[in-house]
């Protein structure tokens, strides 16, 4: 191409709306290509964190994009958001790729589900203090939105001159499970605890006495055995803080409909120090409490059909479990079977908001075990909102997600996607968004600045969460390689999502940067079949060049993810080719793979469907059927797409599968070996995810995330 001929030195043209301060100069690509430039020396390319805030924020930053990103639905960074394991998290803390609760509409029903965080980014903006009548306190722009008993409502209603929006009054009340509780600290008394309710619910300690020769030898030890490593792994953990070490082997191997089972065990010596361990405390703390709760729920708990049970045959422990909830602040009652071995149950009341306080005050290991997927969303606890005051300027977070919302301390929180933010420049979210370009040429130069400020923090950063930082034009203007160097010498971790192989251009930076500091990669292959490929990303590299480039950087030790996504029934769900995905994704050593449905919000559905129309009339009836009540599938259809996705190797992550690598990555320790290690270090972390990150524009068949 003759970029030769095209230069900043031309006349200044008006600056966009959202760079009114900066220097605006566009040109139109050469040789057809139906592309215009727009080239803007920004500011800022990180966003400000006020020198009196002292937590710690994560940041975004997109040297190619449709415009200045101002986070129309964000909340404070301290906000709890509910895990995907029934824990909660600062969002602040969030990753993209973790596991959180959304929710999906069935029917007439609005239900709980499972989703992924694709993006995560921060802003400044004036803040509000939402006060509920159960005493939950949240803090949000005034454009953030929460779904209340009237529906989808703003915090506050529209500014002079603009057309009023739903916003909230003293009259609504929000939905969703009430306010998150505290989780605990992971103290001696909670561990001992712990360890109690596991022991005593489903471990073994014995003695007893043989023959040997002329002579009886005393014999036995301590065996715990599990089909659920993750409670498994925190008692082993747990016991060697006691200073006691146990042996690990496999129990019972998988057969028909039984699972895996794999214990821990040792000898008589270290079985008398395990029955100190687990002695019943004379006067027990909370923390024990908590710590005993938990464990004994992993032992002989479950939560079934919404209802929260303990059961055992034990008078005591019955006994002590019932103590331990009351001491907590529950509403227990006493379920007692026909049984001839006198077994009862210890039913927590109160449905999911005092479900979600036991699983938040006590910590249980086991994530299946705390699942409230499917359940209907509904207020129960109260909701009302009774006042709303500004409190200033705070940095912000917003967060993408599958379904398009999230459970902020308790209620139904929105968010938002990128492609209506290019409105923000006058432009439609159509084809202006694939055609009407902004480069901030200044980039590098204005990173390498903003990571060397004092009050900068080193707090990871992710590119590619709204456009790809890789796209074609990436090799004319030849920005990432600065932006890496500025990252390298700042040892500030990064990660980046992209659809093109050019990244492999900077892979010595990469390696460099990975010496140093956490970062990791993922690609976009939504398919690997070339007609469908073609049909809807028709200006993107090839699928198995993307592959090629996954097992270039695993090669190079870097962690690397596949993102199949999104998943368009009629168009690229054939489950053998998405099976090959998998498989090739897997031989190419992904860290991790990860698939999302399609789904279709507004300024994304009319584009989208426009292009259906056009290039595959006969899929446009089915699809105005399957998102005819909104932005997504049906819940079955949602299920059956997703459920595409599954590893054939087990040392790859899917999303609901827990690797080694992965946890040394979080915990910011950085792990050079190609495979996970036999056992978690930290049992605890178990249910988090990687840094997969959303899928990036799609020429032809429209942006879609």
């Amino acid at each position: 191409m003759r970029w030769e001929q095209q230069s900043l030195d031309g006349d200044p043209q008006p600056a966009l709306p959202g760079y009114s301060d900066a220097v605006v100069r566009h040109f139109d690509a050469p040789d057809a290509v139906d592309t215009r430039f727009y080239e803007v020396r920004a500011k800022t390319i990180l966003n400000r964190v006020p020198e009196a805030t002292q937590m710690p924020f994560r940041w975004t930053i997109n040297a190619y994009r449709g415009c200045t990103h101002a986070c129309v639905y964000c909340a404070w960074g301290g906000t709890p958001i509910l895990m995907g394991d029934g824990t909660h998290k600062p969002m602040e803390k969030l990753l993209a790729g973790d596991t959180v609760y959304g929710t999906v509409r069935t029917n007439k029903y609005r239900q709980y589900s499972r989703t992924t965080v694709l993006a995560m980014w921060t802003t400044v903006k004036p803040a509000f203090r939402i006060t509920l009548a159960d005493g939950t306190e949240l803090i949000a722009s005034g454009d953030h939105r929460f779904l209340s008993n009237r529906g989808w409502k703003h915090v506050t209603a529209s500014g002079r001159g603009q057309q009023d929006r739903p916003h909230l009054t003293m009259r609504n009340s929000l939905v969703g499970t009430g306010g998150f509780a505290p989780q605990p600290t992971e103290t001696s008394q909670y561990r001992r605890g712990y360890l109690a309710g596991m022991i005593r619910g489903d471990g073994h300690i014995g003695e007893y006495l043989y023959k040997r020769g002329n002579r009886a030898v005393r014999a036995g030890g301590f065996r715990l055995a599990l089909v659920d490593l993750e409670a498994l792994w925190r008692t082993r953990a747990y016991l060697r803080e006691e200073g006691v070490e146990t042996n690990h082997r496999i129990f019972q191997v998988a057969a028909g409909n039984r699972r895996e089972a794999q214990s821990i065990y040792t000898g008589l010596g270290r079985a008398e120090r395990i029955e100190e361990l687990i002695e019943w405390p004379v006067m027990p703390s909370l923390d024990w409490l908590r710590g005993f709760l938990a464990g004994i729920f992993d032992a002989e708990g479950s939560r079934s059909h919404f209802v929260l049970r303990i059961a055992n045959t034990d008078p005591e422990i019955l006994r002590w479990i019932d103590v331990a909830a009351r001491r907590l602040g529950f509403d227990t009652s006493v379920d007692r079977s026909s049984n001839a071995n006198g077994l009862a149950s210890i039913r927590i009341r109160g449905g999911l908001s005092e479900h979600l306080r036991f699983f938040h005050l006590t910590d249980p290991a086991i994530g299946r075990k705390r699942s409230i997927e499917g359940q209907v969303v509904k207020t129960v606890t109260n909701l009302r909102v009774e006042s709303i005051e500004p409190i200033g300027e705070l940095p912000l977070y917003d967060i993408t997600t599958g379904t398009g919302d999230f459970i902020a301390n308790g209620v139904v929180s929105h968010n938002c996607f990128a492609r209506p933010t290019h409105e923000y420049l006058d432009f439609n979210a159509g084809r202006d968004f694939e055609r009407e370009i902004v480069v901030k040429v200044n980039a590098p130069e204005r990173l390498r600045v903003e990571l060397s400020r004092p009050s900068w923090q080193g707090e990871h950063v992710a590119l590619g969460t709204n456009t790809d930082p890789y796209q074609w034009v990436e090799g004319r203007y030849e920005l990432m390689p600065g932006i890496w160097e500025a990252f390298r010498d700042a040892r500030n971790p990064c990660s980046v999502l992209t659809k093109s192989p050019l990244l492999l251009r900077d892979l010595a930076l990469m390696r460099e940067l990975n010496a140093v500091t956490e970062f990791s990669a993922a690609l976009s292959i939504p398919t690997i079949d070339r007609n469908a490929w073609r049909e809807t990303e028709p200006r993107s590299p090839n699928p198995r060049a993307r592959l090629e480039a996954v097992a270039e950087l695993r090669r190079a030790g870097i962690r690397t993810g596949v993102l199949v996504a999104p998943l368009m029934p009629g168009i690229n769900d054939n489950p053998e080719q998405v099976a090959e995905v998998v498989r090739l994704a897997t031989e190419a050593g992904a860290s991790f793979i990860s698939g999302i449905a399609l789904h279709l919000r507004r300024g994304v559905r009319e584009v989208f469907m426009e292009w259906l129309s056009e290039h595959r009339p006969e899929l446009v009836e089915r699809y105005a059927e399957l998102y005819r009540r909104g932005a997504y599938a049906p819940v079955s259809e949602r299920r059956r797409l997703t459920h595409l996705i599954q590893a054939p190797d087990r040392s790859i992550r899917t999303p609901n599968r827990e690797d080694g690598e992965e946890n040394e990555f979080q915990r910011g320790r950085s792990r050079r070996g190609s495979g996970p290690p036999q056992e978690p270090q930290n049992p605890r972390s178990a249910g988090k995810t990687g840094s997969n990150r959303p899928l990036h524009e799609l020429p032809l068949a429209p942006r879609l995330f």
